[in-house]
């Protein structure tokens, strides 16, 4: 099991309760930060996980740690009857819902409060799922992962993306410098959360990341798993179907 790294380190709390602790504290500059603090490289990275998704014309897709639905947003492309974004931060989720509402995708996109590692829908339910930047924050890797597998059906595609560490120098010293400086300080001004931006490179240094987290998926019954490097090692897409 990957250690555990919590937001705020509370003996009091589960690393699940810091977590939507967490984005309740910063779900009204999320979006903002988001793609400031990656200079909205992030966009490029969900647009092509969903280029990936599209020989399978995915009908029923569920979005997992939805956050705001960034992702879900994304894979409208794909013209799905519905996408369900599922995540434990209620203030992320209503930041989310009035986006969708903006946007007039309500009919296509809901979002739902619900437990990644305690999923509320049945077996072989979905035709794709799609989590960015969350499975990170499980509390229990393992379980988070079983979960994604039960409720897709067979076949079906998951696409993962999530940060991982540059290996070549000396973009991985500056990569460092970036995530634990500059990144933390600017997260802190914006959103008034202090530990939220310092928990980030925090969770990126102990997430087993490349090939040990695709082994630790194939462990929880995904097959074929790829691993795409994005951006020379800042993240990876993992891909891989029930």
């Amino acid at each position: 099991m990957a250690e555990q790294v919590k937001p705020y380190g509370s003996s009091e709390k589960s690393k699940k309760e810091e977590v939507a602790d967490m984005f309740d504290n910063i779900a009204s500059n999320y979006d903002f930060l988001n793609h400031l603090l990656s200079m909205g490289i992030d966009i490029t990275w969900r647009k092509k996980a969903v280029r990936m998704l599209k020989p399978f014309a995915p009908k029923q897709m569920i979005d997992i740690a939805t956050g705001t639905g960034d992702f879900a947003l994304e894979c409208l492309s794909l013209n799905p009857d519905k996408i369900t974004g599922v995540d434990i931060s209620n203030q992320m989720l209503e930041v989310g819902r009035q986006k969708m509402q903006k946007k007039g995708v309500s009919d296509k996109i809901e979002m739902k409060y619900g437990d990644s590692e305690n999923l509320p829908f049945e077996d072989n339910q979905f035709d794709a799922l799609t989590v960015a930047f969350g499975v990170r924050n499980f509390q229990n890797l393992e379980a988070g992962l079983s979960e994604m597998s039960r409720v897709l059906k067979p076949g079906a595609p998951a696409a993962v993306i999530e940060f991982s560490t540059p290996q070549r120098f000396p973009f991985k010293q500056l990569y460092w410098f970036y995530f634990k400086n500059i990144l933390p300080t600017l997260g802190k001004i914006v959103s008034k959360d202090a530990r939220a931006y310092t928990y980030l490179p925090e969770s990126v240094e102990t997430f087993p990341h490349g090939d040990k987290f695709a082994t630790i998926m194939k462990n929880c019954g995904f097959k074929e798993v790829q691993v795409i490097p994005l951006t020379l090692g800042i993240a990876s897409i993992y891909f891989g179907k029930k």
